[in-house]
């Protein structure tokens, strides 16, 4: 019992190492590797199995400056080695377009689109909006409009052709009391004598801007679908023949071009010369 009691007491202490054999951090950096691997071979075999005009547009879908890029087309043609699509920048790839014309007060507002307008045109359809834009505007010396009515319309050239637009300025609506002002039928006259240079189907969209809630009860899908009617009867009125007229529609408030839901700018008419086969 004593020789027990005597007996010296062992304490055994265990070393743990956290994490086992070196730790885990390298299986983390290990499982990105192999999913970046995955991916870029993913993508190399999407590459091989594209052709050139898909994996074009894949890259223009991915490429945010696309809307503001420009493609080039100068010449030596009759635009002075520009075409309508050329701006002051260039694009190596030859890609982009920012097609903007007119002298509108808010031309700069003007909606920019990408790319596929130019390539989708014809030599023909070319010339003709380009000699429309510049009729329109004056860039070429001769304008169809007055200094006046060149502060309400600004043309750019969209997927669908091109497209005139008509706004509305603070001062000088386009319609009162629903129905045409001076301004607008000035306007669409001038518009509807350069039109009938060219065949192409025609087609009239309206905007409205957002009604205050004193007239919230009035119908921004009526008011803007009874305006772009309005515009096309002004437009057969001058001479545009009926069956040119392919589309009318109205757009209500949906698509504002300003920040500001009730400013003035965002009530305006499109009246777009559509491509061939659109």
């Amino acid at each position: 019992m004593s020789n027990q009691a005597k007996a010296p007491i062992i304490i055994k202490r265990k070393k743990v190492i956290a994490g086992g054999h070196h730790g885990g951090a390298w299986k983390v950096a290990y499982a990105d590797f192999v999913t970046a691997m995955m991916a870029f071979f993913l993508l190399m075999w999407l590459l091989g199995a594209t052709n050139e005009k898909q994996r074009k547009g894949i890259a223009d879908y991915f490429n945010p400056t696309i809307p503001i890029m420009k493609a080039s087309g100068g010449g030596d043609g009759a635009f002075g080695g520009d075409s309508i699509f050329s701006q002051n920048s260039l694009v190596s790839q030859g890609t982009g377009a920012t097609t903007s014309f007119g002298q509108g007060e808010d031309s700069a507002d003007a909606t920019i689109i990408d790319a596929s307008a130019k390539k989708q045109l014809s030599d023909r359809e070319a010339t003709l909006f380009g000699d429309v834009a510049d009729l329109l505007s004056g860039r070429g010396g001769e304008s169809m409009v007055s200094d006046l009515l060149a502060r309400h319309i600004v043309t750019r050239l969209s997927d669908e052709g091109l497209v005139v637009e008509v706004f509305a300025l603070p001062s000088a609506p386009l319609f009162h009391d629903g129905q045409p002002t001076e301004i607008l039928r000035s306007a669409i006259s001038s518009i509807a004598e350069v039109f009938r240079l060219a065949r192409n189907d025609i087609a009239i969209q309206a905007h409205v801007a957002s009604f205050p809630l004193a007239v919230r009860n009035r119908d921004a899908w009526v008011d803007s679908t009874e305006r772009a009617n309005l515009a096309r009867g002004l437009l057969t009125e001058t001479g545009i023949d009926e069956g040119r007229m392919q589309r009318v529609t109205g757009f209500a408030d949906t698509e504002l071009v300003k920040r500001d839901p009730l400013a003035a700018r965002n009530n305006r008419l499109e009246i777009i010369l559509l491509r061939d086969g659109v």
